[in-house]
């Protein structure tokens, strides 16, 4: 069984669940010990929205189990209402697996629910097709990014500045001199 790398971007580290959802997993357990380790790594790579992004391919590998197994699993977790499942692309090995809000939850209980979600997604570097490039890739350009209190990205030389103090039809409607000043050139 391999080892999830483990990512600090993940909201905390508490699931929360129900006493009636223990009581539940401590019977699927007894049920089908494979599919509630399957429902335990899920529970436990949990996103915002309550939904993990992973083959079954590799959940197989993460759980210690077959294909075969996981899928029979997958099954159950969602014909017992578990999870609900989301594919992703077209041939339905990659899905997202979206944990029932009544059993776990990670977070505020309201506004779980979304039809778009946030989701955890795991991804080997045996399932892309570049594997063996993977290493050998140039660095991602890097963007420029603000600092402290800029309010736009810097962009080169840029453009000089306008010449005229203000824009045409713009001035401002200020005398040019204080009345003291008006006083002594007209006295």
């Amino acid at each position: 069984m391999e080892k999830l790398p483990t990512s600090n971007k993940r909201p905390g580290n508490w699931v929360q669940t129900e006493r009636a959802a223990h009581e539940a997993w401590a019977s699927l357990i007894a049920k089908n010990a494979n599919a509630a380790r399957v429902m335990h790594l899920l529970v436990s790579q949990l996103g915002e929205h309550n939904a993990v992004v992973i083959s079954q391919k590799n959940l197989a590998k993460l759980v210690g189990v077959t294909d075969r197994t996981v899928r029979n699993s997958l099954k159950l977790l969602k014909a017992e209402n578990w999870i609900e499942v989301r594919q992703i692309g077209q041939n339905g090995t990659v899905n997202a697996y979206v944990v029932n809000d009544r059993i776990a939850w990670l977070g505020k209980r309201d506004g779980i629910r979304y039809s778009l979600f946030s989701a955890t997604v795991i991804a080997s570097s045996d399932e892309q097709p570049d594997a063996d490039q993977l290493d050998q890739q140039p660095p991602l350009r890097k963007l420029p990014s603000l600092f402290h209190g800029e309010h736009q990205l810097p962009s080169g030389d840029g453009m000089p500045p306008p010449s005229e103090p203000t824009l045409p039809g713009m001035e401002p409607d200020l005398p040019a001199t204080s009345r003291r000043d008006d006083r002594e050139v007209n006295g």
